[in-house]
């Protein structure tokens, strides 16, 4: 089974486990829509429960845009969820907002304390790209280059080597001749989850957009997932694959949440699975881990609905192989 809606088309989703449940949270938009590409800005957040991450309960709409005006009346998109020390739970979502045509991204704060019901910390509003470091950033629109301002998909996270929280998010950096050079993994950090510190960003190069961001270790090494379009490659890296686009997930690497990080060598990780699997996520299970994600397309185009789950590997070198995609190629 997946994670599917009859009337309604699912995509990006992140997840947090409590005990034997998993909660898994998801960008969703009516079918009567008709052109997927309308789902962007008619969206709002699902939510189902599962305990084996195949078999789901679904339990409506979460979150969604506020009421006009507000800085995220437009849109309410990707983020993560975590919890504090008192139990409480947090959401970080990416939102817009109609006044400024849906091109300016800002990380939005909620709260909860079943993880069903999410309430805004105050407006909401709890990170922008302002201040100090926001000259390491692309922090105005430009027009003609990209379609947006790029600040959003927070992944947050306890810093494993201190008491205060990370939070890391797609931005592009400015001054880059090449469009496709300029993408940026966006960098904050806070004491208590509610006043945001911006950094500089921990990674910049190689494409135009490293979407959906997600920090996790697996033994001593720290991977940073993301998913990239094949459109928005740098010349660099499309040399150094041989010319081979590929639309899908790939990784940093690093010994540190902070950094340095850089590309996994290699192949890219996961471009040609058998559903065109995007925005991906790897979740820790009692099997070991696996990665899901939404069917992106087939034959008949954009499909909208969330995988199940594969099982993927760590090799001797630390590299993350996809088993149906090392299966494929045997």
């Amino acid at each position: 089974m997946t994670i599917a809606l009859k009337d309604q088309w699912i995509w990006d989703s992140w997840y947090f486990r409590e005990g034997d449940t998993w909660h898994g949270y998801f960008l969703k938009a009516d079918k009567a829509l008709l052109d997927p590409e309308r789902r962007h800005l008619n969206v709002s957040q699902g939510h189902a429960t599962s305990t084996d991450l195949v078999h789901w309960q679904h339990h409506g709409t979460c979150f969604e845009p506020a009421k006009s005006p507000a800085w995220d009346d437009s849109t309410t998109w990707t983020g993560s969820v975590v919890c504090d020390e008192s139990g409480l739970y947090h959401l970080f979502y990416t939102g817009t907002c109609l006044a400024e045509n849906s091109l300016y991204q800002r990380v939005g704060h909620a709260t909860s304390t079943d993880l069903h019901h999410w309430q805004r910390v105050s407006d909401g509003l709890c990170l922008d790209l302002v201040g100090e470091n926001a000259a390491y950033y692309e922090h105005q629109h430009q027009k003609g280059f990209w379609h947006d301002r790029a600040m959003r998909d927070p992944w947050v996270m306890k810093d494993p080597k201190g008491e205060g929280w990370l939070m890391f998010f797609t931005a592009r950096a400015p001054g880059i001749d090449e469009a496709n050079a300029g993408g940026a993994i966006g960098f904050a950090t806070s004491d208590n989850l509610y006043d945001w510190e911006l950094q500089p960003p921990v990674f910049v190069g190689s494409f135009g957009q490293l979407e959906v961001p997600q920090v996790f270790a697996i033994g001593e090494r720290w991977y940073c997932l993301f998913c990239t379009s094949s459109q928005h490659w740098s010349e660099a890296y499309t040399a150094s694959q041989a010319g081979k686009l590929v639309t899908g997930n790939h990784y940093l690497i690093a010994d540190h949440p902070r950094g340095p990080w850089q590309v996994a060598p290699g192949a890219f990780f996961d471009g040609e699975n058998p559903c065109h699997r995007y925005a991906a996520r790897i979740l820790e299970t009692e099997k070991g881990h696996c990665i899901l994600g939404f069917h992106d397309q087939d034959k008949q185009g954009f499909v909208g609905e969330i995988l199940d789950p594969v099982a993927i590997e760590v090799d001797a070198a630390g590299l993350l192989n996809v088993t149906e995609n090392k299966k494929d190629n045997d």
